[in-house]
């Protein structure tokens, strides 16, 4: 009897709230692609349609020509260096600025399963990027800033050619011509700097703590862009004036677009998105109103178990009195 008592306060559906709860709570901070990564691009399908509209519009600028600013004699003697290839190939520029930022956020998700922080940092990256290319772009068509190496697209066979007012005449490709008119600004610092201040959060390189170290992997994407700046004023595609303002475009538009998506790296949440927090808030929520029902149910279920005990009691009692008086 004392057997079935214990038993019945172990019965199978307080069990499986008690499991139920803590498999909730185990599983709280886990989202993954397959839970939420439908619900998670439906949110944000706005996002994505801007996103397309701003590559059509990167596709048109690229196309236009830019102005064709008045080039003079006496300023060629800044505009005479070698004609040549790029260091680093400008089809490489996906590659380190978008492929290997991507690479970054895959590993991250494969070790964390948040999909919050892999949709928020792709779409800040690529926002990042389109933002800052179509600024560029833009800023690059109306300004017309000749190249350092203007002369020689203009005049491949060396013969200069001016109007009557003095301006270039040229007889050079048409292609090169139209590409030695955008110096200003040159498009850098986007991408890795993105994934600079995504570093610094995820190492937490702010906490306090003195470790220095952290600091050299923050600042290595930002290396890498700054040698491609170089390279490219060493090419004598942009002057350094083109390079500086092009990499603190690139660096703010890419901290704006971070901060869209992530608290600032310094914070004590900066290792995660806003959205992750708000996803664990929510489970928290749950979990705690689940449990409160739970308590309920438990309410009359007691009740019931304190019920039967006290009329199995009563019948022990009754056995008790009716062996004594001896009618058993």
């Amino acid at each position: 009897m004392a057997w079935r008592n214990m038993m019945s306060y172990f019965s199978l559906p307080d069990f499986r709230g008690i499991f139920q709860g803590r498999v909730r709570e185990a599983g709280m901070g886990t989202h993954t692609i397959k839970s939420h990564g439908a619900k998670l691009a439906r949110d944000h399908m706005h996002d994505w349609l801007i996103l397309l509209l701003l590559v059509v519009i990167e596709v048109i600028l690229y196309v236009i020509h830019p102005f064709y600013r008045f080039v003079g004699k006496d300023m060629m003697t800044d505009l005479k260096y070698p004609m040549k290839e790029n260091t680093v190939p400008v089809w490489t520029v996906p590659l380190y600025a978008v492929l290997l930022p991507v690479a970054v956020f895959l590993l991250v998700y494969i070790r964390r399963k948040d999909v919050y922080d892999l949709h928020h940092s792709i779409l800040g990256l690529l926002f990042s990027v389109l933002i800052t290319a179509v600024i560029t772009d833009a800023i690059k068509n109306a300004v017309g800033r000749p190249r350092p190496d203007f002369f020689w697209r203009c005049f491949p066979d060396g013969k200069d050619l001016y109007d009557r007012w003095g301006n270039v005449i040229c007889h050079g490709k048409g292609s090169d011509v139209k590409e030695g008119h955008k110096s200003f600004p040159s498009g850098s610092f986007a991408g890795l700097g993105f994934l600079s201040l995504y570093l610094s959060g995820k190492i937490k390189a702010f906490d306090r703590k003195g470790h220095v170290g952290k600091l050299c992997i923050v600042f290595l994407p930002l290396l890498a862009a700054s040698l491609v700046a170089i390279s490219r004023v060493d090419d004598y595609w942009h002057h350094w004036q083109d390079v500086f303002a092009g990499g603190l475009l690139g660096l703010v538009v890419a901290t704006f677009c971070y901060s869209q998506f992530f608290p600032p790296p310094y914070t004590d949440e900066g290792w995660g998105p806003y959205a992750y927090f708000r996803a664990l808030e929510e489970s928290r929520s749950n979990t705690n109103a689940g449990q409160s029902m739970n308590a309920l149910d438990l309410q009359p279920m007691n009740a019931r178990v304190v019920s039967q005990q006290g009329r199995q009691n009563g019948d022990d009692f009754a056995s008790l009195e009716v062996l004594e008086s001896g009618r058993m």
